[in-house]
C-alpha cells in the first residue's frame, strides 16, 4: 500500500490521480491533500478519501472547510505556504504527487524531495525556476523525479533500458494549440473564450492559456533540459496535433523511440504513482487504422515567440527562467482577467525579460527576488 500527498488535488492532475487511486484502492491510501480555491470540491474529496492532513491557501479557506466538515471525518486543516509544506513532506506518506500551479509548487517540492519522499512531478515551474538547486537536492537525497507531464514521461519511458551516453536528442511534441492554423494577422482579435478551447487536452485554465501561446511548451523544454541533462540544442519541438505520440528519443544511431497512447493524463499519472510497475487503467489503445495517419510540423516561432523565449532563458540559465517563468504567470492572469490581449502575453515577457539583470548561479533566495521582480516588472508594464 502506497500512501499519496496529492498537492492541487482539485485540479486535472489531481483529480486524475483521485480516479486511479479508486481504480486501485489495494494499491494506495491518500494520506494527505491540498487545493488552493475549491474547498467545496475538496470538502468532497475529503468526505470519500479521508486523509489525514489537508492544506489550503488561507485562514478564511480553513475555515470555510472547517464548516463544511462539520459532522464528517476532520482531518487537521493547515494553510498558506507552510501548509503545503507540511503536506508535500507529511512524515505518513510516501510519496508526495506535486501537481500545484506556478511558483507556489517550489518550496513544497524542496521540502518532499528534503524529507525523502518519492515525488511525482507534475509542477513545471519547480524545475523551471529552479532546476540546478533542485536536481542537486534530489541527487544529494537519492530522490528520483517522476515526470507526470506526458510529454516527460514519454522521454523517461523510452529511456528505460538504454543508456544516456546514447541519447542524441530528445523531441517534445505538441499539439499546438487552437491557433495553430489561425493566421498571425487574426491574433490580435483572439478572445478568452477561443483560447480555452483547446482542441485536444482538458485542462486548467492557466495550462490552457499556456498551451494555447506555446509556452507550455517552452516551459517543458527548460524542464527537459534539467530532467534529463541535455544540451538545449539538443531538444526539438514538434507540433503533432492528433497528440497520440507523446514525445521521442533520438540515440546516436539514428534510431527514434516513441511512446504513443492515447491523450489522456492518467497514463503518465499512472506510471509515476507505481513505477516502475504499470496498472491495468482499462484504457483503450489508439484505433491506427481509424487514424489513418499522425502528421508533424514545425512550430511557428513568429506567431509563437514564447518557444523562442524559453530556449533563450535555458541558453542562458540564472534567474532569467524564473524572470519568464514570473512574467508569464502574471501576464496569463491578466489576459484571464480580461486585462490585456491575447498578443500582450508575448510582448510583457519580451519586455520583462530584456529589462532584467541576470543573475548567474543564484541561490533560492536569489531565486525568489527575481520572481518577485518580475511580477513587479510585468504588472507595472500592465
Amino acid at each position: 500500500m502506497k500512501r499519496l500527498s496529492i498537492l492541487g488535488a482539485t485540479g486535472s492532475i489531481g483529480q486524475n490521480a483521485l480516479d486511479i487511486v479508486r481504480m486501485h484502492p489495494d494499491r494506495f491510501q491518500v494520506t494527505a491533500l491540498t487545493a488552493a480555491f475549491n474547498i467545496e470540491g475538496l470538502a468532497r474529496q475529503i468526505h470519500e478519501f479521508k486523509p489525514e492532513i489537508v492544506a489550503v491557501m488561507d485562514k478564511e479557506g480553513a475555515l470555510a472547510l472547517s464548516r463544511l466538515l462539520e459532522g464528517n471525518h476532520r482531518p487537521e486543516i493547515l494553510f498558506g505556504e507552510q501548509g503545503y509544506i507540511e503536506a508535500a513532506s507529511y512524515q505518513n506518506s510516501d510519496l508526495a504527487l506535486l501537481a500545484m500551479v506556478g511558483a507556489a509548487g517550489l518550496k513544497p517540492a524542496l521540502a518532499a524531495i528534503e524529507s525523502k519522499k518519492q515525488v511525482a512531478l507534475a509542477n513545471k515551474e519547480t524545475l523551471v525556476m529552479a532546476g540546478d538547486i533542485v536536481m542537486a537536492k534530489a541527487l544529494e537525497n537519492g530522490v528520483i523525479l517522476m515526470p507526470v507531464d506526458s510529454e516527460h514521461s514519454a522521454i523517461f519511458q523510452c529511456l528505460q533500458g538504454n543508456r544516456p551516453k546514447d541519447v542524441q536528442k530528445l523531441i517534445l511534441t505538441a499539439s499546438g494549440g487552437p491557433f495553430r492554423q489561425k493566421p498571425l494577422h487574426e491574433f490580435k482579435a483572439i478572445s478568452l473564450e477561443e483560447a480555452l478551447h483547446h482542441p485536444t487536452w482538458t485542462m486548467g485554465k492557466k495550462i490552457t492559456i499556456d498551451s494555447a501561446t506555446l509556452m507550455n511548451k517552452g516551459l517543458e523544454v527548460i524542464e527537459a533540459f534539467h530532467l534529463f541533462r541535455v544540451a538545449p540544442e539538443e531538444i526539438e519541438v514538434v507540433v503533432h496535433p492528433e497528440s497520440i505520440v507523446h514525445s521521442m528519443v533520438g540515440f546516436k544511431d539514428g534510431t527514434v523511440m516513441a511512446q504513443l497512447g492515447q491523450p489522456d493524463m492518467k497514463g503518465a499519472i499512472s506510471y509515476a504513482l507505481s513505477f516502475p510497475e504499470r496498472l491495468d487503467l482499462r484504457m483503450a489503445f489508439p484505433d491506427f487504422s481509424r487514424l489513418g495517419a499522425l502528421t508533424f510540423e514545425k512550430p511557428d516561432m513568429e506567431k509563437f515567440p514564447s518557444l523562442s523565449f524559453a530556449f533563450e532563458a535555458c541558453r542562458q540559465k540564472g534567474t532569467l527562467p524564473a524572470v519568464l517563468n514570473a512574467a508569464n504567470e502574471t501576464a496569463v492572469y491578466a489576459f484571464l482577467e480580461k486585462r490585456i490581449g491575447f498578443q500582450d502575453i508575448f510582448r510583457l515577457i519580451s519586455r520583462t525579460m530584456e529589462t532584467h539583470t541576470r543573475i548567474d548561479n543564484p541561490d533560492l533566495s536569489s531565486i525568489i527576488e527575481a520572481d518577485s521582480w518580475a511580477r513587479e516588472k510585468a504588472e507595472s508594464l500592465i
